[in-house]
């Protein structure tokens, strides 16, 4: 079997990966689809990676499955899910982005970043030499609620459950068994305003749909309050930029841990995420889409893609279908 890897991001495991595909399976590894020619494409039955043209799959005629090398497909292009071929993706991201919004939240409510830039500047940011500053509160007895509970939303909530904290779940369809999950409730979207009235703060990892782009609006924000926190690890786009940038700056909320933007980088990594001055915001923690890219999120990445190609050279049903040949 012929397989070529397009995602930087696998190379870490390249021996794992390689030791675990068929035996006699044959794997290129390209630094970007961009790198990938025709003749890499002749015989070529797997293409690992998250954005795949349809341009690029028209040159492998043979070509039976494309595996994302992660959750979301939509660099995947329409014409690039031809008759013939199925798209899976993948996870194992959960609990490294369950991690990060932990952490990110406890430094934004302990005003850690602040403090250490003061401190080399010889100043102790504390309340124990500046009666203004409040002390701050620990996680113990406030409230979360999330924006969307799968996979993410239920890791975190195990950790942030740990801490003390209560917390209520929205989802598009108001399923999740709050009782069976240990939470306040649970409820639909038309509830996330009176949620968020009730909590100190919000996680969003809620899929971009055409029904979740914006959701969040000032008036969410305005009831989470000016004690709030926010982190968004789905799409920056369910999250009104405007919106978000005013609440921040203006002291609607208390912070926000951003994970994901408004605007994506050029091939090298480098690009404004937004065009909104988020930067010069001190209530803010900026990452580069980066919570949930770890040593562990990636090495079982790999092995699950592997596992998935063994399943198609048997003839075995495939899992994680996105869209079926």
């Amino acid at each position: 079997m012929k397989i070529i890897v397009t995602d930087p991001s696998l190379a870490a495991h390249r021996e794992l990966f390689e030791a675990s595909v068929p035996p006699g399976s044959t794997v290129s590894w390209f630094d970007g689809p961009g790198a990938v020619d025709e003749a890499d494409l002749a015989g070529t039955e797997v293409i690992v990676g998250s954005k795949i043209s349809a341009e690029l799959a028209a040159k492998a005629p043979r070509l039976t499955l494309i595996h994302a090398a992660g959750a979301g497909t939509d660099g995947i292009q329409a014409g690039a899910r031809r008759a013939g071929v199925t798209v899976c993706n993948t996870f194992h991201h959960e609990g490294s982005i369950a991690e990060h919004i932990v952490s990110a939240t406890v430094a934004l409510r302990r005003n850690t970043i602040a403090q250490d830039t003061a401190l080399r500047a010889s100043t102790w940011l504390s309340p124990v030499y500046d009666a203004s500053i409040p002390q701050p509160r620990t996680l113990r007895g406030s409230v979360v609620t999330f924006l969307g509970f799968g996979h993410i939303g239920q890791a975190t909530w195990q950790l942030l459950r740990a801490f003390g904290m209560e917390g209520i779940a929205i989802t598009r369809t108001g399923s999740a068994d709050a009782a069976a999950y240990g939470l306040r409730r649970a409820g639909r979207l038309d509830e996330l305003e009176g949620a968020l009235a009730e909590s100190d703060l919000l996680v969003v990892s809620i899929p971009l749909t055409g029904d979740t782009e914006g959701l969040i609006q000032g008036h969410h924000l305005e009831a989470l309050g000016a004690a709030g926190i926010l982190a968004n690890v789905a799409r920056g786009a369910v999250v009104q930029e405007r919106a978000l940038y005013d609440a921040l700056s203006g002291g609607v909320i208390a912070g926000a841990a951003l994970d994901v933007w408004y605007h994506a980088p050029d091939g090298s990594g480098h690009g404004a995420p937004s065009t909104l001055p988020f930067h010069e915001l001190e209530n803010v923690i900026m990452t580069p889409h980066s919570s949930g890219v770890t040593e562990e999120t990636f090495r079982e990445r790999a092995r699950d893609i592997a596992s998935n190609i063994g399943r198609l050279q048997r003839g075995e049903a495939l899992e994680n279908i996105v869209s079926a040949s």
